[in-house]
């Protein structure tokens, strides 16, 4: 078969760089993944030393020596420029296997956090910011800890109070 105006040299290119174009996108791999940041304002911040304390889930461990669950403890930067850092719980903290509860006290800065306010950073170490300690810890059960998969979450609240003139 005779194309005019081609000769046989030019169907071999172009028939070898259509099989390399094909063979191009043979061998292709494509990542798609999130990207965020948060920037804190300079006034008021509560945020965790490690970022990825309120990203994944937290697992407390269980002590087979003494039969407790042990606490999560972790590390927040709090600054507020306006006046003193209050907390508290958006819910009660539990973990729950789907009959049993284990209840959690909550402690920020050493203030045990409930469902209203609490003052957790006073004005003046607010002010120039603080690293505090943050603490869970399970309440054990008057009847014990039954065995079980407890899942749960701990919702924390914090407001920036404005001081008084």
């Amino acid at each position: 078969m005779h194309f005019p105006g081609c000769n046989i040299s030019h169907l071999a290119v172009a028939a070898s760089l259509a099989l390399w174009v094909q063979t191009g996108y043979a061998a292709r791999e494509e990542h798609t993944f999130e990207v965020s940041v948060s920037i804190p304002t300079h006034d008021f911040y509560v945020l965790p030393v490690d970022p990825g304390f309120v990203e994944r889930e937290q697992q407390m461990d269980w002590n087979l020596v003494n039969g407790t669950l042990e606490p999560l403890r972790t590390l927040f930067d709090v600054r507020s420029t306006s006046g003193a850092v209050s907390a508290r719980l958006g819910h009660e903290p539990v973990l729950s296997n789907g009959r049993d509860l284990i209840a959690l006290n909550v402690i920020f800065n050493n203030q045990p956090l409930l469902l209203t306010n609490t003052v957790v950073v006073p004005d003046t170490e607010a002010n120039i910011g603080s690293r505090v300690p943050l603490l869970i810890e399970a309440i054990t059960p008057d009847a014990g800890f039954s065995a079980g998969e407890y899942f749960g979450s701990v919702q924390l609240v914090f407001d920036a109070s404005f001081p008084m003139h």
